[in-house]
């Protein structure tokens, strides 16, 4: 029996020794799981952020970019409109021109002076329409109390009465609006 008494002995001191094997492995298995488990966190964290970094930068540049080409149309969209904006107005009085020239064609030819006077209505007339088309607008002085915003008092007339006292009197030189805005002043004498 000693044989298998020194057997079991052996026997247990095997299980001992594979039990204790067991949770020291266990115990290393924890040890290096959690050791990889923080690293290979910090790792995913890190990698995340530098993606979030780099997406970041991206947006930023193309929207630096973006605004950079919207600075430059705009600037270019100012200029060209700087140079051809008064395409249209020109465009608008070139027919009077015409008619003008056509009136001193003509004038040459005849000796009426009403003819010529009747010639030049239908151009003021015309010249008007095309100023109205632009949105360009005289100024109304008759029988139009001052404004300082529309008009300029180049004369006072004293005694007229009460009754024109403050009034336009009469207008020396028409002033004209674009569009609501005071392109030029009315010159006008006013009632003291």
């Amino acid at each position: 029996m000693k044989k298998e008494e020194k057997i079991n002995v052996e026997e247990e001191d095997i299980l001992d020794d594979a039990q204790a094997t067991e949770d020291l492995d266990d115990q290393e298995v924890t040890v290096v799981k959690e050791g990889t488990e923080e690293p290979q966190e910090e790792e995913d964290e890190i990698t995340s952020l530098k993606s979030q970094i780099s997406n970041l930068q991206d947006k930023y540049l193309r929207s630096v970019a973006e605004f950079d080409n919207y600075r430059k149309r705009t600037t270019k969209e100012k200029a060209e409109l700087i140079l051809n904006g008064g395409s249209n107005a020109i465009k608008a009085i070139l027919p009077v021109l015409d008619d003008m020239e056509r009136a001193i064609e003509n004038g040459a030819k005849t000796e009426e002076p009403q003819v010529l006077r009747e010639g030049m209505e239908l151009i003021y007339q015309k010249f008007q329409k095309a100023l109205e088309g632009l949105g360009v607008k005289q100024i109304e002085t008759e029988d139009a109390d001052f404004d300082v915003d529309v008009h300029e008092a180049v004369a006072m007339v004293p005694g007229m009465g009460d009754d024109k006292k403050g009034k336009v009197i009469d207008c020396l030189q028409r002033g004209y609006k674009l569009n609501d805005k005071v392109l030029r002043h009315a010159k006008v004498a006013v009632g003291q």
